[in-house]
């Protein structure tokens, strides 16, 4: 027969750790073991300020493919751009109606029919070519649009980033030092 002890147990001092959050894991430590990888400031300010701009372009499914081909051709770090990029994905879809709708207005100076979802089931029940000529229009206006505009977009984040990026990694360096 066992005995049992009647003196109290001790517990451990220090909490279990907890699970860190899907944010922390996925976001937070990559970009965290980016930081530590020895780019410079100038660097990472740049792979941002292309990053933003490309995971904004207003067509769905192309923004692995561009980021890529941009970090690659800039020699920047190619992950950063990804997941720069791919962290724009909600805003890229919350502006693409935006865009397609004033570049619909912009190629089409003013005439033929608005862009509008009953407009779009009106058109393809019945007239295709016209459906197909409004989604063309929009879509070449949005990426007109974006293109104009994620040249000041780029520049502002590039600029304003630099001394963002000097002094996260300067006192990052201060610890180690």
């Amino acid at each position: 027969m066992p005995e049992f002890s009647s003196a109290p147990s001790v517990l451990p001092a220090t909490p279990p750790p907890r699970p860190d959050s899907w944010w922390r894991r996925r976001v937070v430590e990559p970009l965290r073991n980016i930081l530590k990888q020895g780019l410079t400031p100038p660097q990472l300010a740049l792979t941002v300020a292309l990053a933003v701009p490309l995971g904004l372009v207003p067509i769905l499914g192309i923004t692995t493919v561009v980021a890529t081909f941009a970090a690659v051709r800039l020699r920047l770090n190619v992950a950063a751009t990804l997941i720069v990029s791919h962290l724009m994905s909600p805003l890229q879809l919350l502006v693409l109606i935006p865009l397609l709708r004033f570049g619909a207005r912009l190629l089409g100076n003013g005439q033929g029919p608005e862009l509008s979802l009953d407009q779009l089931r009106h058109l393809f029940a019945t007239d295709w070519g016209s459906a197909l000529s409004l989604l063309w229009r929009a879509g070449a206006g949005a990426v007109l649009l974006w293109a104009v505009l994620s040249v000041p977009v780029g520049v502002l984040l590039y600029f304003g980033l630099r001394p963002v990026f000097r002094r996260l990694l300067a006192r990052q360096a201060a610890p180690a030092a």
